[in-house]
């Protein structure tokens, strides 16, 4: 019995032994079939995870992030050991002590396909493994693709360290929700980073590896629980934690909710620029490779110009009255919260005004249930505005109880004012655009292209094309300065009739906006009062053709200007964005700067791959004062970059062109070392400036100019015009001082009048006044200095010639040198003709 047991014993030995020969050869055979399609591991140890794009304001404030996956990658050394383990104990818990494949769980796996006639649910796979396959495979459950999957694991552990696997595996790893990478679980589940997570949640985040897209935090929460649970089991039993711990974290409820990555500036039409720029310099690498892209936007200011907007166009929007809720449904009898939270479960905040559902009303209140379950009342104060809206001129009368304005069923908006108490609002359906540059570079400080980016992608600071108005009658000016007419120079102000075919009657009868008429003055109250006839005569004194081509040295180009006298009145088709460049000239001494709005771009590692090298007026630079070159118009390439013509469409664009940058281009590249400073063409005379902007600050000061509103900011060094259009469809200020050119349009997409009264003064400038204040908070004074070639000379006010001090209407004003002497020898003619026609009158 003893021999036959060694002999069974012996031949036992020598099967197993030529089995373990043959899986061997086996293994040995299959990795000589696949070896050459196994892929190199070694990029492994350089391997790039998709990061989104992030837009960046000027001072590191996040306005966007752009990409298909949340990932926020991070070293294993970021990672607390408490969530190491809980992953350990999910996934691998002999990670550290195997080779890259776990035998045991192979042959449970292989035991669990047998017994269940093929199903191959029970993987087996080792942390090693997974990352093999998350990187070189595809998710099929094959044979082969296991076979193959276990040699690139084995190959793996031979290339990294297991701590290099366990960084590529966390950061790798989908978990739900678009999330990769622990970090971004994290911060999307709970809003942490990954310090400050708890035990629970550690072990929550662990156990959504499995079944990331079925079982997370916030899908699934009984079997996340469950699973979660079974983790703490396996902590617990590894000694990764105590029994304390263990009771805590099983007791802990799941407190996972959505964390949007937060957005920390307002800018979304900016930010959609940047993302299109970024694409076209990077390619489709922009949005996965985990660049930053830093604009020039300053924080502060963006928020001050989007709550200038909005703040705006609903005062605005008040002032025409209430146009009734924005929807209305029937209130079931018996209703729920649940009902009425289902009702508005389709709307959501709208530039912090909040939906509602009117539940009751009556003549004193009216009760309305908002998102958060919260039941709010509105008393007739909290409408006193809500008139009934007739036309964009008319309203009815106020009301005198709530229930007139609101009835139980309708869909409401309402908003905290200045006291957080809740008042009637309704989302205006005008909109307005406003954009700022500093004038000595052209970085755009702030942009806001219309009352909320989610309603409407149309980015009318840089897209729309619009007529300006008065606002461009500081251009022609300029022109008509350079042949010779001054501050002082007389025009009529008379009634003017032109030939027109276009016209019923044949002629064009231009007007002023109070059809008032004031007869012979001076230019400089001329465009204090914004008087049309009076530029409508100069331009044709200068002629249209001089003057288009002098306009362009102002950034526009000249298919955008009317070929007609028309361009008097602002007919031109123009952008916020390029009036703002246009007022920037008379901002910087005279030099026409390119709108730009990425200062830098650096890759993942912090490492810049562009950094703007912008022209830059810089007039007290050495480069330009040896430069010492007269005014000329700028290249041509200045002034086709993308700038609205006078045919190009004036409606939204569609969404595959939203975000397009305008007028706006990418600075030279200086990211590779120093770079010489790059100079912007003088387009203007900077006396010419100086003349101009002396005017223009008068429309601010002088109680008689149409922006004489903005003067309640105390600041002297601000110059600006208004703008209004035929109709009232569109309302302009533009504005500046040494520091800031801000441009501000209001109006209607469809063109529809503002309404009776609606000029720039009343709809634009009150935009401009809030933001200036806010944008230039604290800092001093700056304006340009009286250039030399300027000499102040006193005139007489109803001639605009040169006088004596004793005339008793004497007034100063100033002047180029070089046009004073031919003022004098017209004001000594007029003189000797004056006392010539005396000596005649006295003869009879």
């Amino acid at each position: 019995m003893t021999r036959i047991l060694k002999v069974l014993l012996r031949w036992l030995l020598i099967l197993g032994f030529s089995g373990l020969l043959l899986i061997a050869a086996a293994a040995g055979v299959a990795y000589w079939l696949v070896s050459p399609r196994l892929p190199s591991v070694a990029v492994l140890k350089d391997y790039h995870m998709q990061v989104p794009l992030r837009v960046l304001t000027a001072d590191g404030k996040l306005i966007a992030t752009f990409g298909e996956t949340r990932r926020i990658p991070v070293s294993i050394d970021q990672v607390p050991d408490m969530l190491k383990h809980a992953v350990l104990s999910a996934e691998d818990a002999d990670f550290y002590s195997h080779p890259g494949i776990d035998w045991r769980g192979i042959t449970r796996a292989g035991f669990h396909v047998l017994a269940s006639g093929g199903n191959k649910s029970q993987g087996g796979s080792t942390i090693t493994q997974q990352v093999a396959r998350n990187f070189f495979l595809s998710p099929e459950k094959l044979y082969s693709r296991k076979l193959i999957e276990m040699f690139i694991a084995l190959r793996i552990e031979g290339e990294l360290s297991k701590d290099q696997i366990l960084e590529l595996y966390l950061n790798k790893m989908f978990l739900g929700h678009r999330s990769y990478g622990v970090a971004a679980a994290a911060e999307y589940y709970y809003g942490k980073q990954l310090n400050q997570l708890t035990v629970a949640q550690c072990a929550a985040i662990a156990s959504t590896f499995q079944l990331p897209s079925a079982v997370n935090p916030l899908t699934n929460t009984p079997r996340l629980i469950a699973r979660r649970n079974w983790v703490l089991g396996q902590m617990l039993e590894h000694k990764y934690i105590n029994q304390a711990q263990y009771q805590e974290a099983i007791n802990a409820p799941d407190d996972a909710a959505p964390h949007e990555q937060p957005i920390q500036v307002d800018a979304p039409y900016l930010a959609e620029m940047a993302r299109l720029q970024a694409l076209d310099r990077l390619g489709n690498d922009a949005l996965t490779e985990g660049y930053v892209v830093k604009t020039t936007l300053v924080s502060t200011r963006q928020e001050a110009a989007v709550a200038a907007v909005r703040d705006g166009l609903s005062i605005y929007d008040h002032r025409h009255g209430w146009r009734g809720p924005e929807a209305h449904a029937e209130l079931p009898p018996g209703a729920s919260n649940a009902d009425y939270s289902s009702m508005l479960s389709s709307y959501t905040d709208v530039a912090g005004m909040t939906p509602g559902l009117v539940i009751a009303s009556s003549a004193s209140e009216a009760s309305v249930y908002l998102p958060n379950h919260q039941t709010i009342q509105l008393n007739l104060a909290a409408m006193d505005w809500a008139r009934p809206y007739i036309n964009e001129s008319r309203m009815g009368a106020a009301p005198k109880a709530v229930n007139e304005v609101l009835k139980p069923g309708d869909i409401i908006r309402v908003i905290h004012d200045d006291k957080g108490n809740w008042q009637l609002t309704q989302i205006p359906k005008a909109q307005a655009a406003l954009v700022s540059l500093d004038p000595e570079n052209g970085a755009i400080q702030s942009l806001v292209g219309g009352f909320n980016f989610q309603r409407s992608k149309f980015n009318r600071a840089v897209m729309a094309a619009r007529q300006p108005g008065s606002s461009f009658k500081p251009f022609i000016y300029s022109a008509a300065f350079e042949r010779g007419f001054t501050a002082a120079s007389i025009i009529n102000d008379a009634p003017l009739a032109l030939p027109d075919p276009s016209q019923p009657n044949g002629l064009w009868t231009p007007s002023n906006d109070d059809d008032k008429f004031a007869g012979p003055m001076r230019l400089r109250e001329a465009l204090i009062e914004s008087k049309n006839l009076v530029s409508v005569r100069l331009l044709d004194a200068i002629g249209v053709r001089y003057a288009r081509d002098y306009v362009t040295r102002f950034g526009f180009p000249l298919d955008a200007l009317p070929n007609n006298l028309s361009m008097a009145l602002g007919t031109a088709s123009v952008s916020p964005l390029s009036m703002a460049r246009g007022y920037a000239v008379f901002a910087n001494g005279g030099y026409l700067v390119t709108p730009y709005f990425i200062n830098e771009i650096d890759d993942r590692d912090g490492k810049p791959v562009y950094v703007a090298n912008p022209a830059r007026a810089c007039a007290d630079c050495q480069a330009r004062l040896l430069q010492n070159s007269p005014p000329a118009p700028p290249p041509a390439s200045m002034l086709t970059n993308g700038v609205a013509t006078a045919n190009a469409s004036t409606a939204p664009a569609p969404a595959s062109s939203v975000g397009m940058a305008g007028e706006t281009a990418l600075p030279a590249d200086a990211h590779n070392g120093e770079a010489a400073p790059v100079l912007a063409p003088h387009v203007i005379d900077i006396r010419n400036d100086y003349l101009i902007t002396s005017l223009m600050k008068d429309v601010i000061t002088s109680p008689m100019g149409t922006g004489y509103a903005a003067k309640v900011l105390n600041r002297p060094d601000l110059a600006g015009k208004t703008g209004s259009t035929n109709d009232h469809r569109d309302a302009w200020f533009v504005g500046f001082n040494g520091d800031l050119a801000t441009a501000v349009w209001f109006g209607f997409d469809d063109f529809s009048p503002l309404g009776k009264g609606e000029f720039g003064a009343k709809a634009a400038l009150p935009i401009w006044i809030d933001y200036m204040g806010d944008a230039l908070k604290g800092l001093p004074m700056k304006d340009l200095a009286m250039p030399p070639g300027i000499t102040t000379v006193q005139i007489n006010r109803q001639s605009g010639l040169p006088t004596s001090s004793d005339d008793p209407d004497a007034m100063s004003e100033i002047f180029k040198v070089e046009d004073v002497d031919r003022l004098r020898n017209q004001a000594a003619q007029q003189q000797q003709q004056n006392q010539d026609q005396q000596q005649a009158n006295d003869i009879f």
